[in-house]
């Protein structure tokens, strides 16, 4: 059986991002069983060559690890002065394996209290590793009986402080240090600043404590949850601080897309069966089917070709569309990419061969400042590149359709439309406001595949997903 320390390392591991399957569980708990907890070394480097697949998952591994298995907050003078892995042993083999006298089983009343004294005393700065530790390994069962691994937002810090402090009995504590505040002997003032201070330590471990837990699971959660707000907010009204959480999103919705769409391909790669082949094949074993023969169904790698307005009314969006479509650069057999306002330029090569924040703003200064002109696009893209779209390629446009008056060549578009396999056209401007003004949108729907309203990376996601999902 899995111990919790290791199934919750491997909890704290999978919200940090990492991918560890059930297998891999396994084979690390196996590992714990061989190894064990003493040696944090040796612990590192077995659960690293069992969990981590790859050089970002190790390094993922590594720093959560240091965080996880060790003990919380600043260290005491005591813990400083230990030995690192003898203190590691203590904080977290010791608190699933060593029996309730050694640490301080936590009693009620008057009990709660002796027990408390001796813990805080054991944290001193004279006090050996193992009592050092006593503390920890105490304040780690409060921590779980009062289930502080579920933090999931900062704002529960003092909530949950407050229920560790319980579940070791501080009631107890603040009492007789009440009754001794109220006596004014020489005795009860020297216990009193005792407890004081036992109350002060158990406080102040007790908030390391919490802290460390939302390191491990509460951050991660707390950035899932605002990544999954972000992904629902209009492009247009992305915040800078959501930048770079939102490249993370993306990134991660396209690795989901690509494997979906790579599965699809694989189960019906076969096709049908091919009778005829079949019986053929198997003619020397009495016509039984030992040997299957397929009917092969040709299945084209996707080609897209992206004809993106980068204009100033729609350049956010236009930025999230390229993205997610590099991001899925290995699960598409040709990407082709191209920009206008008032001329078209095709900027597949800057995008595949600069950081993709570099390339962008490369695109806008070279393209963002001119009066957008769907039809010198349309112009520009049948003069320049005339091949470029066939019957296998699925055309997404990103735009408004305003043109600013221009004439919009509905009858290039036509042409267009009808020699590829598909084009579907985002807009991020809500139906609403669709054909009003200098609006052609309305004139361009009939020769569209698909027409859609796109302000999030949620619709996106799922209009790429329908787009892919034509070549299976």
């Amino acid at each position: 059986l899995m111990d919790s320390a290791l199934t919750g390392f491997v909890r704290a591991l999978r919200a940090a991002g990492a991918e560890s399957s059930s297998a891999e569980l396994i084979d690390a708990a196996r590992a714990v069983a061989l190894i064990g907890y003493a040696d944090k070394a040796n612990l590192k480097t077995a659960l690293g060559l069992a969990l981590a697949k790859s050089e970002a998952e190790k390094l993922l591994h590594d720093a959560v690890f240091e965080r996880y298995f060790s003990a919380p907050g600043p260290a005491t003078s005591a813990q400083t002065q230990a030995d690192d892995e003898s203190a590691q042993a203590g904080n977290t083999s010791a608190a699933e394996h060593a029996d309730g006298d050694a640490m301080g089983t936590l009693r009620t009343g008057e009990a709660a209290v002796d027990s408390l004294l001796a813990l805080a005393e054991g944290a001193g700065p004279q006090a050996s590793p193992e009592a050092a530790n006593a503390l920890q390994l105490a304040l780690q069962r409060a921590g779980a009986a009062a289930d502080i691994d579920d933090i999931r937002f900062i704002t529960q810090t003092p909530y949950l402080t407050q229920r560790v402090l319980q579940e070791m009995g501080i009631a107890a504590l603040e009492a007789r240090l009440q009754q001794q505040m109220n006596d004014a002997s020489p005795a009860a003032r020297a216990e009193a600043a005792a407890l004081h201070a036992a109350r002060d330590l158990l406080q102040r471990e007790a908030r390391a404590l919490i802290a460390q837990s939302f390191e491990l699971y509460g951050r991660p959660a707390t950035e899932t949850f605002m990544t999954e707000v972000a992904v629902q907010r209009r492009l247009g009204r992305m915040a800078p601080a959501d930048m770079a959480r939102m490249k993370t999103a993306v990134a991660r919705m396209a690795r989901k897309l690509a494997i979906r769409h790579s599965r699809r391909q694989r189960i019906q790669l076969r096709g049908q069966l091919d009778m005829r082949r079949t019986l053929r094949n198997n003619a020397g074993h009495g016509g039984m089917p030992f040997a299957l023969s397929w009917k092969q169904r040709r299945r084209d790698k996707p080609r897209i070709v992206a004809i993106c307005d980068v204009s100033g009314s729609v350049a956010a969006h236009v930025r999230f569309l390229l993205l997610f479509l590099y991001a899925l650069h290995d699960s598409v057999g040709e990407l082709r990419s191209f920009a206008f306002a008032n001329r078209l330029l095709e900027v597949s090569e800057p995008m595949d061969s600069l950081p993709f924040d570099d390339a962008f703003e490369l695109i806008l200064k070279e393209l963002g400042n001119g009066s957008t002109d769907y039809g010198q696009a349309w112009v520009d893209l049948q003069t320049h590149h005339p091949d470029c779209i066939d019957r296998r390629t699925t055309v997404i446009v990103l735009g408004d359709g305003r043109s600013n008056g221009t004439d919009p060549r509905l009858d290039l578009f036509a042409e267009i439309a009808d020699r590829a396999k598909r084009v579907v056209w985002l807009c991020p401007e809500p139906p609403g406001r669709w054909g009003t003004g200098d609006s052609a949108i309305k004139r361009y729907r009939p020769y569209c595949t698909s027409l859609s309203y796109s302000s999030t990376a949620a619709d996106l996601e799922r209009i790429i997903d329908e787009a892919l999902q034509a070549y299976h």
